[in-house]
């Protein structure tokens, strides 16, 4: 498979079906392959933060609230944001603020790869939190890398753009000695968050109510990001200690409702996390991995509406967390491993809650003729909360197996199947039970049971013209029970949280991907991904909206994207389609949410000055400067701009 750089374009709001990037070099190293984007490619991308990255994968939908400062999580196959464990250099990300991970705050400054799993990442040795997850992102942060005689480098960019959008970033490696090294990373971002948008609205009899241009206030942002690591290397292992702290203040546009707009709503956050990871080979049959984290999470939200009730609530929340993994070769071919996890979560100010959660798996990994390739695990969980002054006490336990196969008939053939089943629990968060007018007390736990049957094929015909051409389908049934969602309540950084009961989720994906090399050095790649995801609500016959579509899952969605690049130069254009949803419960007509697409375009240009790396970036999102909405009453910017410069040294 050849090595593919691509370049990105992003809108600043967007929830969307996301197409499919294949970069690595043998797709069959891994049971299920894992979406990557790493190296010279991630750095060619023209993304503002990680979640406009991870837009290039298939099988996620990116919903992003509130333009630059918005807050960006990622949802798998409908299951909700909490199905999905994100990890930052192998440890895991809490879901701290809102009960979900703001891609948003990670930016790809000082990230070396990104890697997207369906199910559970595909090797046994991890942590026994990793087996627990309905699907994957790994976030890997640049290790340090100095070429002869060097010891030091220096990468610094500024960004610009539309909504006074200004983002100057500096990252700095050092090296101490040959097996030591450190780096220190820092951004920050700042933009009033103001855009035009038109607000129109049709009453159920047809009549038109409100056609308004306007623009959109109070979604201003201004946030630090800084993080530093220092990495060590031994003899049969490494070790590795992180540092990250983000502070931001931003403002939180409101729903408009009846031509209302709503703008008293104010939102601070300081968020901190110290991380360390040792890993050592004591045989070669024999590995140890251990992780350690501490995160602190401050969350201040004021709302000063004078027509909605005055909030003014400070929420802080802790966390302690330990990881053991052993992994054992019994033979080449087969692998075990054990993994025990431990954690403590506490949530004070507001509501006095702690939580400890422990992880026990147990997984093992087979390959018969490096054609066969089966892995099985079991995970135990056993939860004990403990919430205010009455000294409640709530008990969970819960085991959770999987089973993952893929086959190769021919060995050196590209046509590859594959399949995985998957049970998946969780608890709801503490957002989800005890945040004021969000929270419900009452929530049950959610499962998520995962079938998945695929099969995919890769040319590499290598000839003069053609260089490659892959195309991938995949069928997949989600049962989820007791599905916690959130709806919107005319606040956005508070939601109604209920248990939907059970969700019936069908669903296909298909990519297609093909590289043709035109006259000279002209290079063209061009890629198609569809989505039909049918995700309907089963819990009551009685219910007036049995087996209606749940809100916002579209039935069809797609995207299209054409790359053109010539030695230093790119042009990337790309097209997205998200089809009509139901914005509640009932899929009747005033509840009706019209398609919309739009087109993005991007051009990159990459010199050298003096021994120096200069990359010059520029970018028209919205193109065609359509109206649309993704969420109901919250309005999208029409066409907005954005350029960069960086210089490496």
């Amino acid at each position: 498979m050849p090595c593919l750089f691509v370049t990105a374009q992003t809108k600043p709001d967007s929830i969307r079906q996301l197409q499919e990037v294949v970069v690595t070099a043998n797709r069959y190293k891994e049971i299920i392959p894992a979406q990557i984007l790493k190296g010279d490619e991630l750095e060619k991308l023209n993304s503002f933060s990680v979640a406009d990255a991870i837009r290039f994968f298939s099988g996620v939908q990116i919903k992003d609230y509130g333009g630059v400062g918005g807050l960006k999580t990622v949802n798998i196959r409908s299951m909700g944001t909490n199905h999905m464990g994100v990890f930052y250099n192998g440890v895991q990300l809490g879901n701290a603020q809102n009960g979900q991970i703001d891609l948003g705050k990670f930016s790809l400054d000082n990230i070396e790869e990104i890697a997207l799993y369906n199910g559970q990442k595909s090797e046994i040795f991890q942590s026994a939190k990793e087996f627990g997850s309905a699907g994957s992102i790994y976030l890997t942060t640049r290790k340090p890398k100095f070429e002869k005689d060097k010891t030091a480098n220096l990468k610094a960019g500024l960004r610009a753009g539309s909504f006074d959008l200004l983002n100057p970033s500096l990252l700095y490696e050092y090296k101490i000695s040959e097996s030591l090294n450190t780096s220190f990373s820092t951004e920050w971002i700042n933009a009033s968050g103001k855009y035009d948008f038109r607000y129109r609205r049709v009453t159920p009899s047809g009549n038109l109510a409100y056609d308004t241009t306007a623009v959109r206030h109070n979604g201003d942002i201004n946030a630090v990001r800084t993080e530093g690591s220092l990495n060590g290397y031994l003899p049969d292992g490494m070790w590795k200690v992180h540092v990250y702290h983000y502070d931001s203040e931003r403002g939180v546009p409101g729903a408009i409702v009846n031509n209302v707009w709503r703008n008293g709503e104010r939102l601070w956050d300081k968020n901190s996390f110290i991380q360390g990871s040792l890993q050592q080979d004591f045989t070669p049959e024999y590995s140890v991995k251990i992780n350690l984290k501490y995160a602190s999470d401050f969350t201040h939200y004021i709302n000063n509406d004078d027509k909605l009730i005055h909030v003014d609530n400070i929420y802080k929340q802790k966390e302690i967390y330990f990881s053991w993994a052993n992994k054992y070769a019994l033979r080449p071919n087969w692998d075990v491993s054990m993994a025990y996890d431990a954690q403590w979560n506490g949530l004070s100010e507001y509501k006095s809650v702690a939580r400890n959660t422990h992880w026990l798996s147990l997984a093992t990994a087979f390959t018969l003729a490096d054609r066969l390739k089966i892995q099985a695990s079991l995970l135990g969980i056993y939860v004990n909360e403990r919430a205010g002054e009455s000294d409640s006490v709530s008990l969970k336990k819960e085991l959770t197996p999987a089973l993952f196969l893929s086959y190769q008939p021919l060995k050196k053939h590209g046509l590859v199947f594959r399949a995985f089943y998957k049970k998946s629990f969780r608890m709801p968060t503490f957002n989800d039970l005890y945040y004021t007018d969000m929270g419900n007390a009452y929530l049950r736990p959610e499962y998520a049971y995962q079938y998945n049957v695929g099969v995919l094929y890769d040319l590499n015909p290598k000839n003069r013209y053609f260089n490659y051409f892959h195309i991938g389908v995949d069928a997949y049934y989600n049962l989820v029970k007791d599905k916690i969602i959130a709806y919107p309540k005319g606040q956005q950084f508070r939601w109604t949280m209920l248990n939907l009961g059970e969700v019936d989720i069908r669903g296909i994906d298909v990519t297609a991907m093909a590289v043709f090399r035109l006259s000279g050095d002209w290079l063209l790649t061009g890629k198609l991904q569809y989505t039909y995801q049918k995700a309907i609500d089963i819990t009551d016959l009685k219910d007036g909206y049995y087996r209606h579509q749940i809100p916002y899952i579209p039935l069809h969605s797609g995207s299209a994207i054409a790359m053109l690049t010539r030695n230093d130069w790119s042009v990337n254009y790309s097209f997205i389609y998200v089809g009509e949803r139901y914005n509640q419960q009932e899929n009747i007509i005033s509840n009706y949410t019209q398609p919309w697409y739009t087109g993005d375009i991007s051009f990159v240009k990459a010199l050298k000055i003096n021994g120096a790396t200069m990359k010059l970036s520029a970018e028209i999102n919205n193109l065609f400067g359509q109206d649309y909405e993704v969420v109901l009453n919250y309005p999208m910017p029409k066409r907005n701009y954005r350029f960069r410069a960086v210089i490496e040294l």
